[in-house]
């Protein structure tokens, strides 16, 4: 399942301790404290990771982690 890939990603990315508690209604900038740098940089590590392409518009709609899990499984 992609939610477990992108809750690591995420993990790596900012940093966090393995046991954060992450969900899918977890939101990167308002629970996990990040700024928009390490929005872009997750994004761009999920894009790695999945070799997808998310637009900057896509991206911005992302409000939680389930927004960015539904989006990565409809491209893959």
């Amino acid at each position: 399942m992609a939610f477990e890939k992108i809750k690591e990603i995420i993990i790596e990315q900012l940093g966090l301790d393995e046991d954060t508690e992450i969900t899918m209604e977890t939101s990167l900038i308002n629970d996990l404290e990040a700024d928009s740098l390490d929005a872009v940089e997750v994004i761009m590590a999920i894009e790695d990771e999945f070799d997808i392409e998310i637009p900057d518009e896509d991206a911005e709609e992302f409000k939680n982690i389930g927004d960015i899990v539904k989006y990565v499984e409809e491209k893959m």
